[in-house]
């Protein structure tokens, strides 16, 4: 986070109670709290933020080579001095309440209009609405995407500057106390609550308490907006701020200062009347959702209360667009890869973006399309200096510039680069054989129109797609790890093409989240993630002794069976000349799958003890029924005859080897089992054999409808005429099939797809390419998107109706169906 404020190191030293080492003048103007996401090094404060599972400290060496020289830590070892001559260290107890002692000082230097929002759902639509309705009329500055959280809220706050006029942050929280200090650091001047619902209920005694959390937000506001039709919202901020605070409310059903007085949805827009001081006012909003609706209504409440005239509101609220709330990340053209994020443009976000793009494949080339930057709070010749440096620091090799502001600054940037007046301008000169085998991040203000780049430079392929919400990914792997001791090490499977998901972008996305190993199937698989740039520690659980030299060459860890297998790959390390590869012994505990069973360990000793070919990485077995509670007297004798088993193994080795066991279903039901690691597969990606409530789904099977159709009573529908039509029926044909992995067993009614939130039949046999639903009590209309899983529909209720696991759906769908990737 930039700010133009610059600030030494001895007076953030005096603001947060530390003591200075080393360089004291040094001067810095962004803070960072992630060592694998920098921007301009030379200027970052680095806070080396503990936790549970991670430690800043450990990382700033590597930040040191690479240019980082001003460090707030809580360990007093890492102030070397010999080590880090041109450092400045600020020792303080604990980095993070330095850091937000130091946002909460700030804060205080700014007197403008400060709009807290808070709630449990919708903070970040509402922010950045705001944001969209008021921009023409003040210099804002907002949190970066959902910056909401303890470290979150410091980092926004940090960008407040002189040139703005306006602040709008939100603040997120999920325990008791939290609050407290979110509060302090904001200072709102004015408060807006969006909506409160069931988002982290679990740390809070009951819904009274959280709610009381919530608005202590507002304790610094002198105004405060909300919705009354939620009786214990309307109750709590009457009972704790009515006497001291204007309360802005508005209603649907009660009196208020905006009464909505009707809504009429036609098509995808609502048009809305309310009496506000009594008066009728009306707009016309491009949303025909309940959330959407709501949301907006909040944001016009907000500019009727700031004396916005009706006329302006208008003319904004039919400009309103949709928020790009997560990067999206597609196949585009030659090879290449796209990701989108062309609903805002901000020099924050930007970084964010980039950080993104650098996850993805290391090996390719990067290029950048980015618009015109508007009210930055920097002259231009500023701001794109910035943007130069950072795309420098970045590694980026290409920017393609659009817009008058960033074309007048052209001779700053030193990449190979090319400048565009217009997005108009661009496509007419679009040239899509230059675009080869390279990462596209599309990154611009909104009125760029830069959807239509991205649909230039997307690969055209199947209607079907698989979304795939890495954000939900990242949950799922913070929950597991949760589970887990601070140093239990964590495998992570991703054979299958990562159950479906996609191979390269998962095993991107786990190591850029610093998983210990990732686990393949067959050395293929490896190998592919190899050439995506992937470097981190990789098990081939199948390996074949034709593919023994392969995984030589590529640095890929067998899994060592059974004596046989055992030999061979002794033999090709011989011939490679290569000693002390790690290899990963598995013990056959009561799988009877791969592995080797108790009265073989004498034989593997012998092949193994004193023979500097192998180095014994770990132990492992299979769990048969981990899932099921009906095995656990079995499960609990295979995690004994491990322990004993292994035991004898590491018995003969004097350095150590790791011991797994546990897979996803394991580490939440056998937690007293995590050796020193685990193994997470299907819990990854949104399956848990018994707290299903705190996982959330990663993947979403889409289509469209292609033509609907309506066919009489006497007809059939699909191949061998099984479509009996017992009336007329209104037919949709969307383009799935089961060559793309939709299991033909669901035809003739066996199956059910969701349109427009609700469940309809598939009708007659599922086709290789394209099937047919019963639309006949729908509205729907061609171009409709169709769910076949995903968030409203799971993939475990379309495994029941096929009487199989979600493991099989998953890992069947067609790699011909286009995956799109996601994340906030």
């Amino acid at each position: 986070m930039t700010v133009a404020q610059s600030y030494t190191i001895e007076s953030v030293a005096s603001i947060t109670g530390g003591v200075c080492y080393g360089k004291e003048n040094l001067i810095v103007k962004t803070l960072s709290i992630d060592s694998r996401s920098l921007q301009l090094p030379e200027e970052i404060l680095f806070f080396a933020l503990v936790g549970a599972r991670h430690d800043g400290h450990l990382y700033i060496k590597d930040l040191y080579q690479k240019g980082v020289r001003a460090f707030v830590v809580s360990n007093s070892e890492c102030t070397d001095l010999k080590q880090y001559p041109e450092a400045g260290f600020i020792l303080v107890p604990d980095t993070l309440r330095a850091l937000q002692n130091l946002a909460e000082n700030h804060r205080k230097n700014f007197s403008f209009p400060v709009m807290g929002i808070t709630g449990s759902n919708g903070k970040t639509i509402v922010k950045e609405w705001l944001y969209q309705l008021l921009n023409e009329s003040y210099s804002i500055v907002r949190s970066p995407k959902s910056y909401n959280s303890q470290v979150g809220v410091p980092l926004s706050v940090w960008n407040m500057n002189s040139e703005a006029n306006l602040a709008i942050f939100e603040a997120g929280i999920s325990q008791p106390g939290e609050m407290d200090q979110l509060s302090k650091i904001i200072q709102p001047t004015y408060g807006i609550f969006t909506h409160f619902g069931d988002a982290h209920r679990e740390n809070f005694k009951d819904e009274v308490q959280k709610l009381e959390e919530k608005i202590k937000l507002f304790s610094s506001c002198d105004s405060i907006v909300y919705c009354a039709d939620n009786k214990l919202v309307d109750e709590s901020l009457k009972s704790r701020y009515g006497q001291n605070k204007e309360l802005i409310s508005w209603s649907r059903n009660q009196a208020a200062n905006l009464m909505v007085v009707s809504e009429e949805i036609k098509g995808n827009r609502t048009f809305i009347k309310i009496k506000y001081k009594k008066e009728t006012k009306e707009i016309n909003l491009p949303f025909s959702d309940k959330a959407s609706i709501d949301n907006a209504i909040t944001c016009w409440l907000c500019l009727l209360n700031l004396n916005v005239d009706d006329e302006t509101i208008k003319e904004r609220f039919l400009k309103l667009e949709p928020i790009a709330m997560r990067l999206e990340i597609k196949e585009g053209i030659g090879d290449c890869t796209l990701i989108n994020d062309y609903y805002n443009s901000d020099l924050g976000s930007l970084g964010i973006a980039l950080d993104l793009m650098n996850q993805q494949q290391k090996d390719k080339s990067k290029t950048l399309i980015l618009s015109d930057i508007f009210q930055s709070g920097y002259t231009n010749h500023q701001l794109y200096k910035a943007i130069s440096k950072l795309l420098e620091q970045k590694k980026i090799n290409r920017l393609i510039g659009i817009g008058e502001g960033i074309s007048s600054q052209s001779k700053l940037f030193t990449c190979n680069a090319s400048f565009y007046r217009s997005t108009d301008v661009f496509l007419a000169d679009l040239n899509r054989n230059q675009f080869k085998d390279e990462i596209i991040l599309i990154k611009g203000a909104r009125n760029f129109h830069f959807e239509r780049i991205s649909n230039a430079l997307q690969y055209k392929a199947h209607q079907t797609v698989l979304e795939v919400n890495l954000n939900a990914m990242v949950h799922n792997l913070n929950y597991f790890r949760s589970l887990l001791k601070p140093s239990t090490k964590l495998v992570v499977m991703v054979k299958a093409f990562s159950y479906g998901s996609g191979s390269t972008e998962i095993a991107n996305l786990l190591q850029y989240h610093r998983v210990d190993y990732l686990a393949v199937a067959i050395a293929d698989e490896g190998v592919e993630l190899r050439n995506a740039g992937i470097t981190i520690p990789i098990i081939v659980m199948n390996p074949e002794p034709h593919s023994f030299d392969t995984m030589i060459e590529y640095r890929l860890e067998p899994e060592i069976y059974n004596q046989t297998i055992c030999l061979e790959f002794e033999k090709a390390l011989k011939r490679n000349g290569v000693r002390n590869y790690p290899i990963h012994i598995k013990l056959d505990t009561g799988m009877n799958r791969l592995g080797f069973v108790h009265h073989d360990i004498d034989t593997l000793l012998s092949l193994i003890v004193n023979n500097d070919h192998f180095f014994i990485s770990s132990v492992f077995s299979h769990l048969a029924g981990a899932d099921e509670q009906q095995h656990d007297d079995f499960t609990a004798r295979q995690i004994n005859s491990f322990t004993q088993w292994s035991d004898q193994i590491l018995s003969q080795f004097s350095y150590p080897i790791d011991r797994h066991i546990l897979n996803s279903a394991g580490i939440e039901r056998f937690p007293q089992a995590q050796f020193n690691m685990v193994r997470l597969g299907i819990g990854l990606y949104g399956i848990s054999a018994t707290h299903q409530e705190k996982l959330m789904n990663v993947s979403s099977l889409k289509t469209t409808i292609s033509q609907i159709k309506e066919v009489s009573k006497e007809n059939t529908v699909g191949y061998g005429r099984k479509g009996q039509l017992q009336t007329d029926t209104r037919i949709g044909v969307i383009p799935i099939g089961y060559a793309d992995g939709f299991n033909r067993k669901l035809s003739n009614g066996h199956g059910k797809v969701m349109v427009n939130g609700q469940l309809v039949p598939v009708i007659g046999n599922i086709c290789m390419d394209m099937s047919m639903i019963d639309l006949t009590n729908t509205d729907a209309k061609e171009g409709d998107s169709v769910l076949i899983f995903g968030d409203d529909y799971s993939v475990s209720k379309l495994a029941e109706q096929l009487e199989t696991i979600p493991y099989e759906i998953l890992t069947t769908i067609s790699r011909r169906v286009k995956r799109v990737y996601f994340q906030e």
